[in-house]
């Protein structure tokens, strides 16, 4: 007879495939809106059409040169995005832990502002490079944040990690701040743009760039789901169990920021979705990493592609930057968790 505890995890197994399938599904309807939204409007026939080869060349232009990239980018960024939430959370056990409120965006968009202000001559034109300069931005932020963070007796406190984190990402804003007096007014349109938290890279380069840090560290994340299980137990209990805790936090760590790195590398500063993903994945799913990490993913992939997409057709012709719209989201629902933590 199936024990109480088997039936349960059955349950749990069942219902994130249930909610997994449903977001798929959302997913796919979004994508066909966003599709065919914009100044050009074209039908859903049209759409269809075009997709199988049957449309018109100007159709042609605007679905795969132009639209598909920026929709197939917004999926990407908010799926790396939410996982690379998800595992700061379990990594420093702290529920409010996101790459944009701690600092991480801001150390990547440092170096990119950097990069393309004295080593670029053209924005986009090292597009393949963005990422790896985004990648030493935020890691050596996050080594920053980690060192001020940690104690050695200990370990990392949560509470102090979002101070400390905070004050390095207001730090690098005012330094960035300071860089845009003394840079062309080409450079100062993209880096406004990337604080804005616009989808800027919108080209097949850019989701050629993006993809190799995805398919590499999300498979990677979701491998060592058991290892942030373990964490949530405790520090005594995973080192009790023979976990080498530094060393797993601090590949994690690194892992995470990658995730992070690459996907505001094309898309500028878009933050809370690492916040609200992962939260919300946890209510619906409970606490286990193998089913948190995936469905937070697909929540951060809808977030954002519902998120660009408001942005394009609230205003038209002009656009709301995809990370205004996700932050009128996540700045509430940041304060909301700050509240219940106090309680």
């Amino acid at each position: 007879m199936m024990s109480q505890k088997t039936a349960g995890l059955i349950k749990r197994q069942k219902k994130a495939v249930f909610v997994g399938i449903s977001l798929v599904v959302i997913l796919i309807v979004l994508f066909v809106v966003s599709l065919n939204t914009g100044v050009m409007k074209i039908d859903p026939l049209t759409v269809i059409k075009t997709v199988f080869g049957q449309g018109e060349a100007t159709d042609e232009l605007l679905l795969f040169e132009f639209r598909l990239p920026r929709i197939v980018i917004a999926v990407l960024i908010g799926m790396g995005l939410a996982m690379s939430g998800a595992v700061l959370q379990g990594v420093v056990k702290n529920p409010l832990a996101d790459p944009g409120i701690i600092g991480i965006n801001a150390g990547a968009g440092l170096a990119i502002t950097l990069f393309v202000t004295y080593f670029s001559t053209e924005v986009g034109g090292s597009v393949f490079l963005m990422p790896i300069v985004a990648f030493i931005g935020a890691g050596l932020t996050a080594v920053t944040i980690y060192a001020f963070s940690y104690k050695k007796d200990e370990g990392i406190s949560p509470i102090r990690l979002i101070l400390v984190g905070v004050a390095v990402a207001a730090g690098i804003s005012a330094l960035m701040i300071v860089l845009t007096l003394k840079i062309d007014p080409k450079t100062y349109d993209f880096v406004a743009t990337w604080l804005a938290g616009s989808i800027w890279g919108s080209s097949w380069n850019f989701v050629f760039a993006l993809l190799p840090w995805l398919i590499v560290l999300m498979p990677y994340v979701y491998f060592k789901a058991k290892v942030l299980d373990v964490m949530n137990l405790g520090d005594s209990t995973a080192v009790s169990l023979g976990m080498n805790l530094e060393k797993e936090r601090r590949t994690l760590l690194a892992a995470a920021v990658g995730l992070a790195a690459a996907s505001v590398s094309v898309s500028g500063g878009i933050g809370f979705v690492g916040l609200i993903a992962p939260h919300m994945t946890r209510r619906i799913v409970g606490e286990a990493y193998r089913y948190v990490l995936p469905i937070s993913a697909l929540i951060g992939g809808v977030l954002v592609l519902a998120a660009d997409t408001i942005g394009r057709v609230i205003l038209q012709p002009a656009e709301i930057p995809t990370g205004v719209v996700v932050a009128i989201i996540g700045a509430p629902y940041f304060l909301y968790l700050l509240a219940k933590l106090n309680d």
